[in-house]
């Protein structure tokens, strides 16, 4: 046994607790710290969790303190819940004012008294604005900042006239994409949809990358789409940051088909948001945009279809005053030129009646002078006619004979040319015909030496073998 004496448990803790108190009494710090093993017992109002500081290299635990909230401490949770719209929850870094104690059963007790919600919201506000300037220094191609807004590729995109077919990329369990299909199926003009739903996780940082996948599987499906939608119901802050996210960003920017967010979130804009052709808050804002965007369609339709209405009214007005002005212009005038040329034609009848008249008389007068020549003259006409008749007769044979002597003469000369010209004569003067197989040789190009030909004079026909060919000169060529 031990020969210092032996004090109780309850007095060291006693000793502790005096201690504590003289070193911390009143005293109290701002602790930046993560949550960890929270628990919350609503009917006390209790939060239970732990303060943990953790080695950004290592990535494990350098300090570690149990921690508890009440009355005030827990007022200022829900104060911090309800501006950041952030839980307090497991995982979140914050900035908390604490004081120190000990209790003699509880052991060190860290009591939070406040929490800064500035600190939470600006870390989250510092981490958004440097995805920000990462994206336009990164993907200066497609995103730039002009003012106090992003121009990507998506949101320079020109949206269809009509929006009908729709890609949503959303949880299928969310509330917000059954308001968003509610309102797009039950508007109030009749409007019909084609949706095609692409499913996935929408909460969480690390599952960024899903959501891009969908955007590639939608690309990759080759479908026409008229815009895609991303939606999700509401959440706390923190549920929103796969939507601050870097690869997301990107993704929704540089994508070849307007996007639509409704993401929920009331309070700021997310960069997905930013970066997307355009940002509703909520999945049934989306939607009303969707119906607001083709009713604008259909009511430029209505009212070109009223001007079209209007104008071919005046137009039909002005063209009937017109066309009942020309009617009356053509009546008046075409009763003027039937009743001038009524009376012209009147005069033109008493013209050629008269004139007919005396023509008709000159000419029965002329042709009673005609008659009575003839009928007074007939034998001196017929033998005029018949002297004429005798004079042509002789002038007929005259030439008939002239005419056969020029051709016999013809004749004659032809007869001594063909006679001049037979085989016979020709022969006659010295001349021979060369024959090969029957056919007569009009010169020496088919022979050579070893053929056999026959050869026609005058008085005998010889038969022969070619011995020998000289070439005298080509053929066709004079010698």
């Amino acid at each position: 046994m031990s020969d210092f004496p032996a004090i109780k448990l309850s007095v060291l803790t006693g000793k502790i607790q005096q201690t504590l108190q003289q070193v911390f009494a009143e005293q109290t710090y701002w602790v930046v710290a993560d949550i960890t093993n929270h628990s919350y017992y609503q009917q006390k109002g209790y939060h239970y969790f732990d303060l943990v500081e953790k080695d950004e290299n290592a990535g494990g635990i350098v300090a570690k303190v149990a921690a508890v909230a009440w009355g005030n401490g827990a007022i200022r949770i829900r104060e911090f819940e309800t501006v950041t719209g952030q839980p307090f929850k497991n995982d979140i870094h914050v900035l908390v004012r604490v004081s120190v104690g000990f209790h003699q059963v509880h052991g060190l007790q860290i009591t939070l008294l406040d929490i800064d919600t500035s600190f939470t919201v600006g870390l989250l506000e510092q981490q958004k604005q440097q995805t920000l300037l990462r994206l336009t220094t990164e993907c200066a191609d497609f995103i730039y900042k002009s003012g106090d807004r992003y121009i990507t590729r998506n949101n320079q995109l020109p949206l269809h006239a009509v929006i009908q077919r729709l890609a949503v990329i959303t949880s299928g369990n969310s509330a917000g994409y059954q308001d968003f299909r509610h309102t797009l199926e039950h508007n109030h003009f009749g409007y019909t949809f084609r949706i095609d739903n692409y499913f996935t996780v929408v909460q969480g940082e690390t599952k960024a990358e899903l959501v891009q996948q969908r955007l590639i599987d939608i690309y990759n499906s080759q479908v026409p789409y008229d815009a895609v939608v991303i939606i999700r119901g509401g959440g706390a802050q923190t549920d929103f940051l796969i939507f601050d996210t870097f690869i997301l960003g990107r993704a929704v920017a540089k994508f070849p088909i307007p996007i639509i967010t409704g993401i929920g979130h009331q309070k700021n804009e997310t960069i997905t948001d930013m970066m997307a052709h355009t940002a509703t808050k909520t999945p049934t804002k989306a939607a009303e945009l969707i119906i607001a965007h083709n009713r604008s369609f259909e009511e430029a339709v209505i009212s070109m279809q009223q001007n079209i209405l209007i104008r071919s009214q005046q137009l039909f007005s002005a063209h009937f005053q017109a066309l009942s002005w020309l009617n009356s212009t053509i009546i008046n005038q075409s009763r003027t030129l039937l009743a001038n040329h009524k009376e012209a034609l009147n005069i033109s009848q008493n013209i050629v009646l008269h004139t007919s008249r005396n023509s008709l008389l000159n000419r029965h007068r002329e042709l009673i002078s005609v008659s009575n020549a003839v009928l007074s003259k007939p034998r001196i006409t017929v033998s005029n006619r018949l002297n004429d008749l005798d004079n042509t007769i002789g002038r007929f044979r005259s030439f008939s004979r002239l005419f056969i002597q020029s051709k016999r003469g013809q004749v004659a000369h032809y007869d001594a040319l063909f006679k001049l010209m037979s085989p016979a004569s020709i022969l006659k003067r010295g001349f021979a015909i060369v024959y090969q197989d029957g056919h007569i040789l009009p010169d020496a190009s088919s022979l050579q030496p070893g053929s056999h030909i026959r050869v026609v004079l005058q008085d005998a026909s010889l038969e022969a073998t070619i011995t020998e060919k000289n070439i005298t000169h080509e053929p066709g060529t004079d010698i």
